[in-house]
């Protein structure tokens, strides 16, 4: 006899076999046993968590022959047929397949019919969400006011993108994640069952990472079995799911807290070679550090014996980091795990993370020794090196501009003194000609065909869409459009060159000509703007002046630095007078 997998095999055929769901079963035995069940139901919630095993098992009850009681008998005809699915009057349907208004009404004119086989008529709709608007409307009626020989259960993981008209309609029952600890329960009887051993941190661990679907912790135990044979051991889960032991990520942070960059580049070039994959890493690393956080700050919680086998290992690294420093790597790592998604090399990104992780941990670390000082010294060549970065990153750019750089005397020793600078006068070119470009009828033109910018950026990549909504335009002036951004974050990642060719692409088919996309902040420009008014005296020049023949060149380049993060560095131009 062929296979059958175990979610199939382990399906509840009754509300006694229901794990996790206590709420909801109580619930409706209690409507059953009095007679005042509904007509129409929602069942919403995480995947596999038992929504349409419900829906069946409640369509059983209500036609069991021995019936309608708390529990269906699955011995009656009636019972044994809708467990099969051959009673036509127990009709469940996949919306995602049978989404369109068609289908609807054909349930709509059968639904007046009188069931031929069974007492009561059941219709389950799964994934519900996914019907049309048409579709919900042709449903809304008769979910209103239906035959009382008819039931609705729908299904859906989505509830949000359900019309309220429709939920209004529906008795609710939200399902839970299935608690870890039932997970196990269920996945021990079931190896008991089929004559597996079974290690109890393996069965941990595979509920764990079925994250509260009982259906994938099923899944994922059968293929493990397929691999061990009659053992299901610690090893084979982390060889079948690409998992890594605490034991190797308790490494990769010590390599983290000692700022040993070699080390953790080596750890991570050994996980690859395992077979691991970088965001398989990334998204545990970032759940280890979350429980070190948990550990620090909420020691004995109930929700770190659930995820955490040895919670005592786990207290000794945490004392290492200070409550801090884990949230700046947690914030870390979470900017990282967003750009990986769009990266075609997401190990380069994993090992730029740890590097990054590695200088926070000198700066940011719970000090050890008693040497409070020398965490602060460490502090303070932390930030000094984040401003040397940040400053070579301004004079590349700089340089690749035109600007000689300016001569500059030794280093260090506190008695050296700066060579002096050439006297030349730096200065920037002004905000006027986007100020004058807002009253260009180019500008009205822009302005009134932005929602379809918005909308065609939106049809080629959606997240794009969702950085460039925060801007508005704000000018125009020689085929270049200004944007303003209330949010840095936004505005740094449309200005990424992928996205900003993609937005210059929106517009050019939007305008019919060639526009040029150009970012500022909002406040900056407000503020330039309020400054041109008329009747506020003589416009100020905004230049670049040196206090006196003698200023360093370091001086003029700090302001120049400055002028650039204030208004960017496409309305920055440096000219030497």
């Amino acid at each position: 006899m062929a296979h059958i997998a175990l979610y199939r095999t382990w399906r509840p055929q009754s509300f006694h076999d229901m794990v996790g769901q206590k709420h909801i079963v109580q619930t409706l035995q209690n409507s059953l046993r009095e007679g005042r069940f509904s007509h129409a139901y929602l069942f919403s919630g995480p995947r596999g968590t038992g929504k349409t095993t419900t829906a069946k098992i409640l369509a059983k009850a209500v036609n069991c022959l021995n019936g309608p009681g708390i529990e269906p008998c699955n011995e009656c005809e009636a019972c044994v047929r809708i467990t099969e699915g051959a009673v036509m009057d127990v009709v469940e349907i996949d919306a995602a397949s049978n989404r369109g208004v068609d289908e609807i009404r054909d349930i709509r004119d059968k639904v007046k019919y009188a069931p031929t086989e069974v007492r009561q008529k059941v219709y389950i709709i799964d994934e519900v969400h996914m019907l049309t608007t048409e579709a919900f409307n042709a449903l809304l009626k008769t979910l209103e006011e239906p035959p009382p020989h008819v039931m609705f259960i729908l299904a859906t993981t989505e509830p949000h993108k359900l019309p309220a008209t429709i939920i209004s309609r529906c008795q609710r029952f939200d399902f839970r994640r299935v608690s870890l600890e039932e997970q196990v329960e269920r996945l021990r009887q079931v190896c008991a069952d089929e004559r597996i051993e079974s290690d109890d941190d393996a069965l941990a661990f595979i509920a764990r990472l079925s994250d509260g679907g009982m259906r994938d912790a099923l899944s994922l135990l059968d293929q493990i079995i397929a691999f061990s044979g009659e053992r299901v051991t610690y090893d084979d889960v982390l060889s079948i799911t690409g998992g890594m032991a605490s034991d190797q990520f308790e490494r990769l942070v010590m390599a983290i807290q000692d700022r040993d960059v070699g080390a953790a580049l080596r750890l991570i070039d050994t996980f690859m070679q395992e077979g691991k994959s970088a965001d398989k890493c990334m998204e545990s690393l970032i759940y280890y550090f979350r429980d070190l956080l948990m550990v620090k700050m909420v020691p004995g919680s109930q929700a770190l014996t659930e995820r955490i086998l040895d919670v005592k290992r786990f207290a000794e690294v945490a004392q290492r980091f200070s409550a801090d420093a884990l949230i700046a790597m947690i914030d870390t790592l979470n900017y990282y795990q967003t750009e990986m998604k769009y990266s075609v090399q997401p190990q380069t990104l994993l090992e730029v993370a740890l590097m990054k992780l590695c200088s926070q941990a000198g700066a940011s670390s719970a000090p050890t020794g008693g040497a409070p000082a020398l965490e602060r010294q460490d502090g303070v060549v932390g930030q000094l090196m984040n401003r040397i970065q940040r400053l070579e990153e301004q004079l590349s750019q700089l340089l690749k501009q035109g600007v000689a750089p300016a001569a500059s005397g030794p280093v260090s020793g506190a008695s050296s003194r700066p060579a002096p600078a050439p006297a030349v006068t730096k200065k920037i070119e002004k905000l006027d000609a986007y100020l004058q470009g807002r009253d260009d009828p180019a500008f009205r033109n822009v302005v009134q065909q932005w929602s379809q910018v918005l909308g065609r950026v939106k049809e080629l990549k959606i997240t794009v869409h969702a950085w460039l909504v925060d801007g508005e335009p704000v000018s125009v002036h020689d085929s270049n459009v200004l944007v303003a951004f209330k949010s840095a974050m936004h505005r740094e990642t449309t200005e990424k060159p992928a996205n900003k060719q993609l937005i210059e692409q929106a517009l050019a088919e939007v305008y019919g000509q060639p526009y040029r996309l150009v970012t500022m902040m909002l406040k900056d420009w407000k503020a330039a703007a309020d400054q041109a008014k008329p009747g506020d005296g003589p416009k100020e020049e905004l230049q670049l002046v040196p206090e006196d023949e003698g200023a360093s060149g370091g001086a003029k380049e700090e302001w120049i630095s400055e002028a650039i993060q204030l208004f960017g560095e496409d309305l920055v131009k440096i000219k030497e007078d």
